[in-house]
């Protein structure tokens, strides 16, 4: 098999996904503050244009591997379901503090893009980039934002709440597992949570129950003010 035939395979994006990631997870062990998901994509990204590979021969592999994202977010239900006691007994709180971090994503956002002078296209592609991507993407493309950069701007935000998120919020005194769950998973959605729950299954938890509910908030609170932009 030739090597143009052989990167053609699903199991070329598949190989190469796996061993990236595999990299990503030994540095991870002594740089703990670099998700592997952020290394992996990067290995990826250098693999493919140090062999003038087009995205294309990868993807083939790769949709296959998206696959498996929904199992992934339905298996966050189990240490949802051991925690629900503690998450209920906390409930409003927890609420609280998504309905403010929603909204206050919603309209930082909007304050960031207005004051750079940026196109109310832009304003509404932005918006949204706090939840998890599916839900971002739908209100993009309803609101008439650019779907495929609210995919970029929704992963960079997970990427990056996951990174410097839990140290920030250490930095700044918030210690308890409720309250790193609830930020983290309100502002930094399924990759943040991926990220907090190797280290706590409480904050993991609490993490997916607040990304969950950012999303349904999110999307309500986006009707008025998608009704300021018209």
């Amino acid at each position: 098999m030739s090597p143009d035939e052989f990167v053609a395979q699903p199991l070329f994006g598949i190989a190469l996904s796996v061993i990236c990631y595999s990299i990503a997870l030994i540095v991870n062990r002594k740089r703990r503050w670099l998700h592997p998901l952020f290394l992996s994509s990067g290995l990826v990204i250098a693999f493919l244009l140090a062999g003038d590979i087009p995205y294309e021969a990868y993807r083939v592999g790769g949709d296959m591997l998206i696959f498996f994202l929904g199992p992934a977010t339905v298996a966050l239900g189990i240490p949802l379901y051991k925690n629900a006691r503690r998450i209920q007994t906390n409930l409003a709180a927890i609420l609280g503090g998504i309905t403010v971090g929603s909204v206050s994503a919603l309209i930082l956002s909007a304050a960031f893009v207005w004051s750079l002078g940026g196109s109310k296209e832009l304003m509404l592609t932005m918006m949204p980039k706090s939840v998890s991507s599916p839900i971002a993407l739908e209100i993009s493309r309803q609101s008439g934002g650019i779907p495929e950069l609210t995919a970029v701007l929704t992963v960079l935000t997970g990427l990056i709440g996951s990174m410097f998120g839990p140290a920030l919020l250490r930095l700044s005194g918030v210690r308890d597992d409720i309250s790193i769950g609830t930020a983290i998973g309100t502002a930094a959605h399924g990759i943040g949570t991926a990220r907090i729950i190797r280290d706590s299954e409480l904050q993991g938890s609490v993490s997916g129950f607040a990304m969950g509910a950012a999303a349904i908030i999110t999307s309500i609170l986006f009707i008025p003010l998608y009704s300021l932009f018209r």
